[in-house]
């Protein structure tokens, strides 16, 4: 699916399948959304908005989906405030992430997608949406373009 709005510095508004394979086209939307705004896909800022919208899709589509409905996913960027704002949202309006950040063993191959978001993200939460279903919002600082390549030292 296209983004509804993909001219650079605009936000980006897609709906996805609200699929393993939704969530993963979400992540490349916001990679190069990024992309246009001067941000490229090695860039500290891609990496870790695309690793948040990734989980944030990824637990709207295990945790909130709900049959023959998409996955809305809005990305705004606020120069002035050095943000970046990744809404997800779904229809599952019952289903809200927990309050407290889940415990996952270390051998676990699940429950570390908040513990990231929360680590990367300033912020972040969920609000209710109406008429159904939540929306989850992390905010993300945005470092200017420049000073974005990468170290070639690094492999």
């Amino acid at each position: 699916m296209l983004p509804e709005t993909s001219t650079p510095g605009a936000d980006l508004a897609a709906q996805f399948p609200s699929t393993p394979r939704g969530a993963q086209l979400a992540r490349r939307h916001a990679v190069r959304w990024l992309e246009a705004l001067g941000h490229p896909p090695e860039s500290d800022v891609s990496c870790a908005v695309a690793l948040v919208v990734g989980e944030l899709a990824a637990n709207a589509v295990q945790h909130g989906r709900v049959f023959g409905r998409t996955v809305g996913v809005r990305l705004t960027a606020d120069a002035a405030a050095e943000l970046v704002r990744v809404e997800v949202s779904d229809a599952a309006g019952d289903r809200r992430p927990s309050a407290a950040l889940p415990s996952s063993p270390p051998e676990g191959e699940s429950g570390r997608g908040l513990l990231l978001v929360d680590v990367l993200a300033l912020r972040w939460g969920w609000t209710p949406r109406k008429p159904l279903g939540k929306t989850v919002w992390a905010e993300l600082p945005l470092k200017p373009a420049e000073g974005t390549t990468p170290d070639p030292g690094r492999t």
